[in-house]
């Protein structure tokens, strides 16, 4: 079985001097009592041959939905990949760009709840979305993500 590999943006913003950084929190029940060390950048998965860059452009825009940023593809600083705990791949790019959290309207995905219920519900892919300083970030970040602040700084020459 192949390993499942997803795309995303983290986006940044400099707010008075301080970088901060865009992360949304997972929809779904399994993740609804969940917060730190449970948020993720804006991703999902890569659907057959589409690269990487146009994958995470397409879920950035699925995840925020119609408020998220307008973005050139070549203006992504590519941020590599991580593999996390489960074993996915996860492939970043990074943004600076503003969005507004009140104007979150993600896709939505349905499944069985509760289990065994024969009773399918629709939730939110992303039932939250928030810009936290770095050291909110780390603490929020899936640990695996965490890498991806640590690149972004680099390449902005602050880390």
């Amino acid at each position: 079985m192949a390993t499942k590999r997803s795309s995303g943006i983290l986006l940044y913003r400099d707010r008075a001097g301080t970088t901060e950084f865009l992360l949304v929190h997972p929809g779904g029940p399994y993740w609804a009592r969940r917060d730190d060390g449970a948020w993720s950048i804006p991703k999902g998965g890569i659907e057959g041959d589409e690269d990487s860059r146009t994958a995470a452009l397409r879920e950035l825009d699925e995840e925020l939905g119609g408020g998220a940023p307008d973005l050139d593809p070549g203006d992504l600083i590519e941020l590599g990949s991580v593999r996390q705990k489960a074993g996915k791949i996860v492939d970043a790019w990074a943004a600076e760009a503003d969005f507004d959290p009140e104007g979150l309207d993600s896709n939505t995905f349905e499944m069985e709840w509760p289990p065994k219920s024969g009773r399918e519900v629709e939730f939110p892919e992303v039932d939250r979305a928030e810009w936290f300083d770095l050291e909110g970030a780390r603490r929020k970040l899936l640990p695996a993500q965490s890498e991806f602040l640590d690149r972004l700084l680099e390449q902005l020459g602050g880390g």
